[in-house]
């Protein structure tokens, strides 16, 4: 085996984005499991497949095929969930929101949210300074009301995760390419400090005053979680395990930092969930020799992305082989107690968490639900042993380290099955190399693999809706699918446009194990006829969207999607963005864009306060990928040269990560 074949040749892309966009696939998934396009290429005929019919419940409300029940013009004069004028496609320097609409920055990084923090200054940055400000690529965007239990929508606590940084357009001097083959090119100890204080997550306290939400700098609440220095707690299945304990950590209980966090979920005892996703590209060095070189390399560990294993040895996995078992975990947060310790709740699984969307099923057990964002691999959830006390926030302080992991196995008549991974049930078992549930946890994609779980395209928010009962999964893309994979639901060739499948649980017991699935929508622009798109006919020129990503569920149960392309806005012709979705009646299937974000960002983290009348968004790596393709600007951004300077325009100030807050002008709940 070649340790070192997960690794990213970083002179191949011209930002981090896009190299982390590349190595969705990197883990390698040769399970040999069927593909969701095996099970609907099983589902539906051939015939059915090349005549564009999806067989499934919805199919009167998508476009494309024959028999379709409403023409255009009666699916235009249906009744809508939502009442906004949407906005048009289109890539720019700015943001752009609905008319009626004010779309304010709220925070932006590098703004202080610890007492004592400086102002941002870009030419003088520290880890110190880092520490105390706001971190960079805010992901998930996750609001608990204060006073605690109220349920207000004016003031409360936005808990943010940082994902990961872009060191090119942080950092004055140093190259527009990333560096080739983990040189890292102008890399220090000074910058990698602060690169470390980035990451990670942020908890502040907000208030809206006469209409406009402002920080509240010196929140008692205020807190920075960090990559480089905050301790956590390991508890449940995995703690204490050998595969856990590394010098510095004899226990296998403690681990410094979590990175790379991605979406997210707030439990319904106001606790923050933040899901560490692409863990592995934080891992140098070489795993030849390793007694588990082979499980490293089906996580895609090492993935050298960046110079942290120069400077600190847990890092490198040769020195410390342990430590990447440590990461990868769905880390729990008490943000009432800015002094508590967070903990990786091991129960959960080890994989590359997107998200952590929590609701509490008809007999109080509570249920997460959580992707994996890779090529070929899975959805999972968790169910509580316990069940959820309202009346006593401290019973449920540890629930999340009892349970039931399962992972997702679609079938071809439409119904599919959660498959336990319980040690000792089926192949789990010691002779498979599964001695402890600590195994399988440690190790849950490749329990997965072990129960013939259905390999997925990138399965990334995974979202209940509380009121009709459904679930929905944001399936991004799957460039790597072959042509005789082509399906009517899933798989394209080369596919770069994503879809959402609908899972109806079964007796809408979000505890069950076996459920019914369809498909909402097949994204892509309907009128190329090679992309294969699937929409209501109701949905305009400006409706349709490409690689769904995150997504909310707002109080009235609307469904609302953001999307993550990466460079292949190039192929849309639009910058990503929000969109309203339809999900019920005769215009289910129809999307309408709300919101779009400048040049080379990504839409991220929908959230909203309690009302709804106020929506939370995240823009991320803002001036990174992509930008070689922005008419103008055929080179790549640079601290000093950036595509867009968003949201300042100021002369000298680089592009800043930010979180917006949508409000509708004069008042009153979103996209009515």
């Amino acid at each position: 085996m070649d340790s070192k074949r997960p690794t990213i040749d970083m002179s191949e892309f011209s930002c981090r984005a896009e190299a982390y966009e590349a190595s969705e696939d990197i883990g390698r998934n040769d399970s040999g499991n069927p593909t969701l396009g095996d099970v609907i290429n099983a589902r539906f005929g051939r015939r059915d497949v090349l005549r564009g019919m999806l067989g499934v419940a919805a199919v009167s409300a998508l476009a494309g095929g024959a028999g379709l029940a409403l023409t255009r013009r009666q699916a235009l004069a249906a009744s809508s969930s939502y009442g906004f004028t949407e906005i048009e496609h289109g890539v720019d320097e700015t943001h752009h929101v609905a008319p009626g609409y004010d779309a304010d920055v709220l925070v932006r990084w590098g703004d202080p949210v610890i007492k004592g923090a400086p102002a941002f200054d870009p030419m003088k940055q520290s880890a110190a300074a880092q520490a105390r400000q706001f971190g960079y690529n805010n992901d998930f965007l996750g609001f608990v009301p204060l006073p605690a239990g109220s349920g207000s929508g004016e003031r409360g606590l936005l808990c943010v995760n940082h994902e990961y940084t872009n060191a090119e357009v942080m950092f004055p001097g140093l190259p527009g390419e990333p560096g080739g083959d983990n040189d890292f090119a102008g890399m220090t100890r000074e910058l990698v400090d602060i690169e470390m204080a980035a990451h990670g997550g942020t908890v502040v306290e907000i208030r809206k005053q006469d209409g406009k939400w402002a920080v509240v700098p010196d929140g008692q609440y205020n807190r920075r979680i960090t990559a480089g220095s905050t301790e956590m707690a390991l508890t449940g299945p995995a703690a204490g395990h050998e595969r856990m304990k590394t010098s510095a950590d004899q226990s296998g209980t403690k681990v410094v930092g979590t990175f790379n966090n991605c979406a997210g979920g707030i439990t319904p005892w106001g606790t923050y969930l933040m899901a560490e996703e692409n863990f592995h590209g934080y891992f140098s060095g070489d795993a030849a020799g390793l007694a588990d070189a082979a499980k490293k390399e089906r996580y895609g560990v090492p993935g050298g992305w960046y110079a942290w294993a120069k400077y600190y040895d847990r890092f490198d996995v040769a020195k410390e082989p342990n430590e990447s078992n440590r990461h990868g975990w769905i880390v729990e947060v008490d943000v009432m107690d800015p002094a508590s310790t967070p903990k990786k709740r091991t129960a959960l699984g080890r994989f590359k968490h997107e998200g952590g969307e929590t609701v509490v099923g008809p007999r109080g057990q509570v249920v997460v639900y959580m992707g994996d964002d890779e090529r070929f691999d899975y959805v999972y959830k968790f169910v509580t042993a316990g069940s959820y006390d309202p009346n006593d926030r401290a019973a449920n302080r540890d629930l999340l380290d009892e349970g039931t992991l399962y992972v997702a196995r679609f079938d071809e008549d439409g119904s599919g099955r959660w498959l336990p991974l319980v040690q000792g049930e089926g192949p789990l078992t010691e002779a498979n190399g599964f001695a402890s549930q600590a195994d399988v946890v440690i190790d849950a994609l490749l329990a997965g693999d072990a129960l013939g779980a259905t390999k997925m395209d990138r399965p990334e928010d995974i979202q209940p809706n509380p009121q009709t009962g459904k679930v929905y999964v944001m399936l991004t893309n799957n460039t790597k699918r072959g042509a005789d994979q082509v399906n009517a639901a899933n798989p394209r060739p080369d596919n770069a446009f994503g879809h959402i499948i609908e899972i109806s649980e079964t007796a809408d017991d979000f505890a069950a194990e076996t459920f019914r699935w369809d498909i909402l929508v097949k994204c892509g622009d309907p009128k190329v006829a090679d992309i294969g798109a699937a929409w209501n006919p109701a949905t305009s020129d400006n409706g349709w969207f490409a690689a769904p990503d995150n997504c909310a569920v707002d109080h009235q149960g609307r469904l609302w999607v953001t999307t993550d392309q990466g460079s292949g806005w190039v192929k849309s012709g639009t910058a990503d963005g929000v969109w309203a979705m339809e999900t019920e009646g005769e215009l289910r299937g129809t999307g309408r864009m709300f919101f779009r974000v400048p040049v080379g960002a990504e839409m991220c983290g929908p959230c909203f306060a309690p009302g709804d009348e106020t929506l939370f968004v995240a823009v991320q790596h803002v001036a990174t990928d992509g930008t070689k393709n922005y008419p103008g600007f055929e080179r790549a951004s640079t601290f000093e040269d950036p595509a867009t300077r968003w949201p300042d325009f100021q002369d000298g100030m680089p592009p800043r990560p930010s979180v917006v807050a949508i409000t509708k002008q004069g008042g009153g709940v979103i996209g009515s």
